[in-house]
């Protein structure tokens, strides 16, 4: 994957986190539902890093062309 189509995936998953996190009440959470959408804002800024610093050239070695 080139450079442009890492940036903007990595941009559309710090955008899903941003959207996951504003429905996130300021409190420790208390119910699953909350654990759950605490646990995908983690999970998409994990991917935006691995999308936008590619840290173990997993995105850019291309393993299947």
């Amino acid at each position: 994957m080139d450079t442009r189509g890492r940036l903007l995936v990595g941009s559309i998953w710090i955008a899903v986190a941003g959207l996951m996190a504003m429905t996130l009440e300021p409190a420790v959470p208390s119910s699953a539902g909350e654990i759950g959408r605490l646990f995908v804002v983690v999970l998409a800024l994990g991917l935006a890093c691995v999308y936008l610093l590619d840290p173990w050239n997993i995105v850019s070695q291309q393993p299947f062309q």
